[in-house]
This record gives structure tokens, C-alpha cells and sequence, in this order.
């Protein structure tokens, strides 16, 4: 029989030579979040989980623990099985809720099975309440602003190969943040797994060296940016590419001309009242004519109206404007670099 050791969140996860993450709670908690790369093995289903809960609540510690072994007995050999199929090596890491019975039970089986195993004190929950906390924790942040069309997420790419820290969120929350966001994405991912996959970035970047983030509003199609973060990313320095429209136009062109021309026209309906009636007929019937640089000129005018507002409220004595003259991603990616380090030196 192999040891079992039962660490805190932040050994867990330290630990990747420790082998695969092991979610042993029911495929409906696993579906709400889990731990960023977790597979789930579920000891009991959804409706034996309500089960052996009811029994709980009914008859007693004792007899909920009875039902449990009725249910999970016959299968104690197909966990080993399945185990044997995730693990690469003899080793894993494991978690229920809160670190109880259902981990501890597996644990058990697991290291009798001679498979070494790091089980998580507390549990999913422990680690929700860490992943919270991420947020809390302070980084310099450069915020990359402008309107729709500049290429700022193209630009934040070419800056992670630069070397610099970027925390993508529409990468992450698989969503570009417009009405025309969803297009070419894979669905969303569940709010509580959004977060944890975005703490897990935030704790990792050094904390003397910038973050750029693109402006975002709080809300990134579905998913929510924490508070905390969100608040850190508002006090932040602005970087505002102030890209001519025509040049937005044809980046516009080249990253959406690709998309079937019903999903297109899906957004412009879905925008419909905040363009207005006569634009948005317009913008549909160049749609229709295959004109989609005219139809992107026409979205333009209310799209930048309202980025050029939201850019209002901020502290203007904190937003440093950068003029690019090309779509390039990479000359505007130098380009912001520059005005940025000479902006720190100023202030040196």
C-alpha cells in the first residue's frame, strides 16, 4: 500500500509531477467548475449523490455511509481501471467538495491499488476560496484600449512574444467581447471554471513586472470579470490606440470577411435598436450586396460612439494616446512598447 499525503491548495498544485487531478465529485459540481485540467471520476452519479444525501438527512451518518458502499462496492475494481488509464505514472491528485469521504474513500482505494496520492485538504472548496482571494493580490497593470477594428488582441500576442505578461481574458472566456463576439468561438466556459483558469495566470505573473490586459467591459459575453480584478483593471494606466477608421475598416474586413454572411447579418439584428432603424437596414443591405467594408463603416458609427464614451469616464490624466499607422500587429506592438517605456521613464 502506497502513503497518502493530505497537503493544502497551493502544494496540490505545485505538485504537477504528482500526477493526474482526479475530480471524484458528481458530474453536475464537475460541469459548474472544477480545477483547471481535472479529470472527472465520479464516485457517485447525480441522482445517487441525491441519494445518499437523503439518507443522510433521513436516517443518519451511518446508514448514508451504508448506501454509499451498496452503490460504490460493485465498482471498485473500474475505478482502479480507469485510473490505470488517466495516470501516465503511479501517482495522482485527488478532491471531493471538501475534502470528506468521497476523496478519502478513493484515496484509500488508490494507495491500496499501490498508486501514490495527494489528496486536497478541503477540497474543491478550499480551493474556490483561494481562487477568490487570486484577485485580491495586486499587479501592475497596462491596459490596452481603442475602438473596435484596432487589432488589440492580435497586438496583446505579439506582445507575449515579445516577453512581456498578458493576460488574455476573451481568450479565455471564448468570447471577443462584441455582439459579434461568439463568431468562430467554442462555447463558453462556465463562470466558477473562467475563474479559476484566470487565477491560476494571475498568480503566476511577477508581480514587479507590468500585465497588459485589453479594455474590457465587466462583462465578456457570459462571464463575469471579478470584482476585485475589475477594479484593479479601472486604476490602471490606458494605452489608447487611436487607429484612423479606414484602417479599421480593413482589418474589420480581414478578420470577419471569412464568416458566412447569415451569421453576420445575426449580429447586425442583434444591434439593430442602438444603431437605429435606417442603419441598420443599411448595414443589412450591404450585407446582402457583399459590400462588408460599408456595413463595417456603418456598425463603426455606434460602435465608437460608445467606446469613445465608456474611454470618457475614465481618468484622463491617465490615458496615454498611441497613433498607429498600419494594421501590422507587430510594428504596433513596438510601437506600443515604446510609448510605454517612455512614459515609465518620465516618471522615473
Amino acid at each position: 500500500m502506497s502513503e497518502v499525503n493530505t497537503v493544502a491548495v497551493e502544494k496540490f498544485l505545485a505538485e504537477p509531477d504528482a500526477g493526474a487531478i482526479l475530480d471524484v465529485r458528481s458530474p453536475a459540481e464537475y460541469i459548474r467548475g472544477c480545477i483547471p485540467g481535472a479529470h472527472n471520476l465520479p464516485l457517485f452519479t447525480d441522482d445517487e449523490r441525491e441519494q445518499v444525501g437523503l439518507t443522510y438527512h433521513r436516517l443518519g451518518r451511518e446508514a448514508a455511509v451504508k448506501t454509499g458502499l451498496d452503490i460504490t462496492g460493485p465498482r471498485l475494481r473500474s475505478y482502479v481501471e480507469k485510473v490505470e488509464q488517466i495516470a501516465d505514472q503511479k501517482s495522482v491528485r485527488i478532491y471531493c467538495w471538501r475534502g470528506g469521504m468521497r476523496s478519502g474513500s478513493l484515496a484509500w482505494l488508490l494507495s491500496t491499488a499501490g498508486f501514490r496520492v495527494l489528496r486536497l485538504d478541503g477540497g474543491y472548496k478550499a480551493y474556490r476560496h483561494y481562487v477568490l482571494e487570486s484577485f485580491e493580490l495586486p499587479r501592475k497593470i497596462f491596459i490596452l484600449s481603442g475602438p473596435t477594428g484596432s487589432g488589440k488582441t492580435a497586438i496583446l500576442m505579439e506582445l507575449k512574444e515579445l516577453g512581456e505578461q498578458v493576460l488574455d481574458l476573451e481568450g479565455l472566456a471564448k468570447h471577443k467581447g462584441s455582439t459579434f463576439g461568439a463568431l468562430g468561438e467554442d462555447p463558453q466556459p462556465p463562470q466558477q471554471l473562467f475563474e479559476n483558469m484566470l487565477a491560476g495566470q494571475w498568480r503566476r505573473f511577477d508581480p514587479q513586472r507590468p500585465v497588459w490586459i485589453e479594455d474590457e467591459s465587466q462583462r465578456i459575453g457570459r462571464r463575469m470579470i471579478p470584482q476585485p480584478l475589475w477594479e484593479q483593471m479601472r486604476a490602471a494606466p490606458v494605452f489608447f490606440l487611436d487607429m484612423a477608421r479606414e484602417l479599421r475598416v480593413q482589418r474589420l474586413v480581414n478578420d470577419y470577411g471569412g464568416f458566412p454572411v447569415e451569421e453576420l447579418a445575426g449580429g447586425v439584428t442583434r444591434v439593430k435598436n442602438r444603431l437605429g432603424g435606417a442603419n441598420a437596414r443599411a448595414a443589412a443591405e450591404a450585407l446582402e450586396r457583399g459590400d462588408l467594408a460599408e456595413c463595417c463603416r456603418i456598425l463603426l458609427s455606434y460602435y465608437d460612439k460608445t467606446y469613445r464614451y465608456g474611454l470618457s469616464r475614465r481618468d484622463q490624466s491617465r490615458v496615454h494616446p498611441v497613433i498607429p499607422t498600419s494594421i501590422d500587429p507587430v510594428e504596433n506592438a513596438r510601437l506600443l512598447l515604446k510609448r510605454a517605456r517612455d512614459l515609465q521613464a518620465s516618471l522615473v
